[in-house]
C-alpha cells in the first residue's frame, strides 16, 4: 500500500493566517488524484486525530483542475506567539508524508 509521499509530487505547507496552517497535496497526475483524493487515511477524522484537533475544525478542500487537495487545520498557537514554533508553518506538513493509503 503506497504511502502519501508516494502518489504526491510536492506536499507542502504554509500559514494561512495567525490562526490556520494550510497543507496542500499535489497529486502525481490525475489517476492518482482520482484514487487518492477521498483517501479515509486523509479525511478531516483521520488528520484531525493525527494534528490534535477535532475533525469538525479540518476544511478540506479539493481543487479538481489542479489534481489537488487543500487541508486547513487551526494552528496549535497562534502566530508569532511566545509558545509558537513555527512561524511560517513550512514544517507542519511532514507527519502527513508517512500516512499509509488503501
Amino acid at each position: 500500500m503506497p504511502k502519501l509521499n508516494d502518489v504526491c509530487r510536492y506536499v507542502r505547507s504554509k500559514n494561512a493566517g495567525p490562526f490556520w496552517v494550510t497543507i496542500d497535496l499535489f497529486f502525481d497526475g490525475q489517476d492518482a488524484y482520482q484514487r487518492y483524493s477521498d483517501d479515509p487515511a486523509i479525511s478531516a477524522a483521520a488528520i484531525g486525530r493525527l494534528y490534535g484537533v477535532e475533525a469538525q475544525a479540518v476544511r478540506r478542500f479539493k481543487v479538481d483542475t489542479l489534481n489537488v487537495v487543500k487541508i486547513s487545520i487551526p494552528r496549535s498557537q497562534p502566530q508569532g506567539g511566545v509558545l509558537e514554533r513555527d512561524m511560517h508553518s513550512g514544517q507542519q506538513f511532514v507527519p502527513m508524508l508517512d500516512i499509509v493509503l488503501a
